[in-house]
């Protein structure tokens, strides 16, 4: 649909800035809120939340109450997505979106994801009923993980419309698909189209910890994202011969646990040797997985990324012939399979620079960064321009119980918020993005 200019016609009025002891307080409820969300938990004594999940019910509920309570109207769409709508001052105006997702991988900290999702809350709640020039949605993705299904960014690929029939299919480790999954909770997988967003939307938010040590060694509170870095995940099942451990002579075996090893060491190796360059083996998992048997089987996964898309491809090709050298030379098979490719994207420079003249705006000194980890605003640079905005992680620590925020970061993020929508309400530059759509 068109936006209409009308949405501009009338000046924008400056979005009041919390004074320090109220901003300061605002910052102290979004991070008790977060908190308490890290109750809502399928473990007890630890945060685990995924795709869908009893506690991602109570999480709706709870965050449905905060978005009412600011007359935001609420809906939950058919790929669990949490969509909180905040009127704009006119009618048929565009949209912002401001969001991050609501699932934790296990045994996770209070802030990862979730942050983002209290932060949009608070910021509407700043407004105090004051209402924009565009309308602002706040968006609690349902998944970014990979955890249940390993498959990761299930809500942000809805809003694009890559959620399809593959995806909807994979399945966790119970043989329950995601399109089960979905109808379990009550949605109905046929409207995951109504889930895309139309012309109106203008851009999309994110404020998300910083998940490394990079912030926190500048002594900076927060960081513009210039991009995120590519992906690629993939699987390798090593075939050996499972026997007896204490028959077989070493020099008979085929033993798929040394060549899982061996491989592991050579990723290491080669990222060492790359500068930028990260590459993981996060899981390994032994068959049969007893003390006194060779290991027949072994499934272990590749995390490789990369800010070049070339670089990535070429480390992934080189490990390839490397893993298949090595099972080889030890008398095994392999399988392997890639999990999830992603290109780096690049955030919206417009965004970024108006995201750097917000920050300065509270105080700080904004530094300029990319993004090791992959986020939603990644997915949704595919269909709308995309801008991050980081928090400091004290001691670089994510997911983990002992991930963090400093109270003074997250009143610092709260006004960047502010003066962002301020800005964003008079940019000429924005007008005329929103009368040519």
């Amino acid at each position: 649909m068109a936006i209409s200019r009308h949405a501009f016609a009338e000046k924008a009025r400056p979005v009041s800035i919390l004074e320090n002891a109220r901003i300061h307080a605002e910052a102290d409820k979004v991070v008790a809120r977060c908190k308490s969300l890290a109750e809502l938990s399928e473990d007890l004594g630890s945060t685990r939340r995924t795709f869908l999940s009893p506690p991602v019910r109570n999480c709706h509920q709870q965050m449905s109450s905060w978005l009412n309570a600011v007359g935001a109207g609420v809906t939950v769409d058919a790929a669990g997505n949490l969509r909180g709508l905040y009127a704009a001052a006119h009618a048929n105006a565009p949209r912002l979106l401001l969001g991050s997702h609501l699932d934790t991988v296990p045994n996770a900290g209070a802030f990862d994801g979730v942050l983002g999702v209290v932060i949009a809350i608070a910021i509407l709640e700043a407004l105090e009923g004051r209402r924009l020039p565009f309308a602002v949605e706040v968006v609690g993705f349902s998944e970014e993980e990979g955890v249940r299904f390993g498959t990761p960014f299930i809500g942000s690929r809805a809003l694009v419309g890559r959620l399809d029939e593959e995806v909807l299919n994979q399945r966790d480790a119970n043989g329950i698909s995601i399109r089960t999954a979905i109808e379990a909770y009550g949605l109905n997988p046929a409207e995951i189209p109504r889930a895309v967003l139309s012309d109106d939307a203008l851009a999309y938010l994110e404020f998300h910890i910083e998940q490394g040590p990079v912030l926190e060694s500048l002594g900076r509170e927060l960081g513009v994202v210039e991009a995120i870095v590519g992906q690629t995940r993939m699987e390798f099942v090593f075939l050996g011969r499972a026997n007896h451990a204490g028959t077989t002579p070493m020099h008979l075996r085929h033993d798929a646990i040394a060549a899982a090893a061996e491989w592991t060491v050579a990723v290491e190796r080669a990222a060492k040797s790359h500068p930028g360059l990260v590459a993981t083996v996060g899981q390994i998992e032994a068959e049969p997985g007893v003390t006194n048997v060779i290991a027949g089987k072994v499934r272990t996964t590749l995390d490789l990324r990369h800010a070049s898309d070339d670089i990535r491809t070429r480390m992934a090709d080189m490990l390839i012939r490397q893993v298949e050298e090595i099972v080889k030379r030890r008398g095994l098979s392999l399988r392997r399979r890639v999990l999830w490719s992603q290109s780096a994207v690049e955030m919206d420079p417009f965004l970024a620079d108006q995201i750097e003249e917000a920050i300065r705006k509270t105080g700080c000194q904004p530094h300029r960064m990319v993004s090791g980890a992959g986020h939603d605003a990644m997915i949704l640079a595919e269909k709308v321009p995309a801008g991050m905005i980081f928090l400091r992680t004290p001691g670089g620590i994510s997911h983990d119980p002992s991930e963090s925020v400093e109270r003074e970061d997250v009143a610092k993020a709260l006004k960047c918020g502010l003066h962002l929508l301020d800005q964003l309400a008079s940019s000429s530059e924005l007008q005329k993005r929103m009368c040519r759509a």
